[in-house]
């Protein structure tokens, strides 16, 4: 084949980036039409279920806002339209330590 330019040459589609175990996902309109409302999730696992080229099935939990699992989803998306967050916000939890009761003496009787 003769030396075509380098503009010419047609550039390979970066292929996307599939979640995996344990990843935080923001899901947009971008992953799937189903999301209107944006939603976080954490990935369980990818399905190994037969489907569109382009797509994929995942099993995840939907993240409330101070980051506890809400709700068990199996979801239908494209792993190019998924986004990994940089960082989530860090979430004002209760202290996990109780403070001990002052108790005196017990009465008998």
């Amino acid at each position: 084949m003769p030396d075509e330019p380098p503009g010419r040459r047609p550039t390979p589609k970066p292929t996307p980036r599939k979640p995996q175990a344990g990843d935080v996902l923001h899901l947009t309109r971008a992953a799937s039409v189903q999301f209107i409302r944006p939603v976080f999730v954490r990935v369980i696992r990818v399905l190994d279920w037969p489907t569109y080229d382009g797509w994929l099935w995942i099993d995840a939990y939907e993240l409330a806002a101070n980051g506890d699992a809400v709700a068990h989803r199996s979801l239908f998306v494209m792993p190019a339209g998924l986004i990994w967050p940089d960082l989530l916000a860090p979430v004002a939890r209760r202290p996990t330590t109780r403070t001990r009761l002052k108790r005196g003496p017990a009465r008998v009787g």
